[in-house]
């Protein structure tokens, strides 16, 4: 490990990797690993000082991989839940914090953890995790977590000594090359067509219209109107946003061309806003928010309208983000997610290991009942899944 670990090189800031890099090892696009996206994150101090995020990328010596990680004072932004071990390790006198992560920072969505241009070797995928590993153990870390990592990455975990996989369930979309949002009806049963259609109308009905920006149609003005309904939203939970509005008026200028926005109006009034980013296969769901709750103005801002804009653009799939069972009846299927964890103290790992073990049979469990409420008719779903492109 050490020998394969020594190749890289730790950097504490985004601006000490030359952004034409990230670029190049980052060929979809996936946008939160976006030179612009990070460095908004630094700039708008949303990372670093009293954050409890401080970044530790690891760079490799001949400039082909980069790991993308951050030292961690608590277990805030990254939704695969952790709590119960810290907690475990405090009742035993033991310090969990700080930890190290490896993953988009804020963000539940599914996409590369080893930036690399080529598909990643498994000699790669044993550089990294050795890398990782002594940046742990160096800085005397309790761990490290990897998360959200995609299906066909956890194989590493199979072939690393004490490295544990955990699974999730989120909800996601996927494009059976759908012509449009009615062709996409037609797969689903009448019933939850009818559903559908219904929930739609009636915010036609009552003269409320949404609006789609992308690029450079994204105005200062809304994008300020979107941030104020973001913080209402964790207003209402009594908490508050983890980013500022200067890290999204810099997102706005920086990389507008992954954003899309979201605007619902009553006469020219705006009401709501949700703001997603995507890449060249993918749409992700990111914030929300509303001045007046309205029965379905939700589901029409935060999944109809992005199903659309992925019919309309291509994208092969929409990850709307954590949790929602409503998402079901729309025709998110559930997929299951990835994570990996190792843990410096022996005990502990072994302790981990077996919950995520016991976990993952309640998961698969999850998903099969969830599998089982989609709205599609068996025979439609059927044929239109042997049309899924590849991906």
């Amino acid at each position: 490990m050490a020998n394969s670990s020594a190749q890289f090189d730790i950097k504490d800031s985004i601006h000490d990797i030359a952004p034409e890099l990230l670029q190049t090892l980052n060929p979809e696009g996936y946008p939160f690993f976006d030179p612009h996206f990070l460095a908004a994150l630094e700039d708008n101090e949303c990372m670093g000082g009293d954050s409890g995020w401080h970044p530790k990328y690891l760079v490799r010596r001949d400039q082909k991989a980069v790991l993308p990680c951050f030292l961690k004072e608590h277990s805030y932004g990254e939704y695969v839940f952790d709590w119960s071990w810290a907690e475990a390790y405090h009742h035993h006198g033991l310090d969990y914090y700080p930890k190290l992560l490896w993953a988009a920072p804020f963000t539940p969505a599914t996409g590369p953890r080893l930036l690399m241009a080529e598909t990643p070797t498994l000699e790669d995928w044993q550089g990294a995790l050795a890398a990782i590993t002594q940046l742990a153990e160096a800085n005397q870390l309790s761990g490290w977590h990897g998360n959200f990592l995609r299906t066909d990455e956890c194989h590493i975990a199979d072939t690393a000594d004490g490295v544990s996989r955990r699974t999730g369930c989120q909800f996601h979309w996927f494009n059976r090359q759908y012509r449009d949002f009615d062709h996409y009806l037609e797969h689903f049963t009448s019933r939850k067509r009818k559903s559908v259609r219904k929930e739609r109308r009636k915010l036609a009905d009552a003269s409320i219209k949404l609006e789609r920006f992308t690029g450079a149609d994204i105005s200062s003005e809304d994008l300020k109107f979107f941030y104020q309904c973001y913080q209402l939203t964790y207003m209402k939970r009594r908490s508050s946003g983890y980013l500022n509005l200067s890290f999204f008026e810099q997102l706005r200028q920086t990389m507008n061309e992954k954003m899309l926005l979201v605007i619902a109006r009553y006469n020219d009034v705006p009401l709501a806003a949700a703001l997603y980013f995507f890449d060249q296969t993918t749409l992700y769901g990111r914030y929300w928010g509303c001045m007046e709750e309205l029965d379905g103005l939700h589901f029409e801002a935060c999944y109809y309208q992005g199903i659309e804009f992925c019919i309309e653009r291509g994208l092969q799939k929409f990850d709307p983000g954590t949790q929602g069972e409503h998402k079901i009846s729309r025709g998110f299927e559930p997929v299951l997610t990835h994570s990996l964890h190792w843990l410096a103290h022996p005990q502990f790992n072994r302790a981990v290991a077996d919950f995520v073990r016991q976990e993952h049979k309640q998961v698969l469990q999850y998903q099969q009942q969830a599998a089982e409420m989609l709205p599609f008719r068996e025979q439609a779903f059927e044929q239109s899944a042997e049309e899924t492109p590849k991906t």
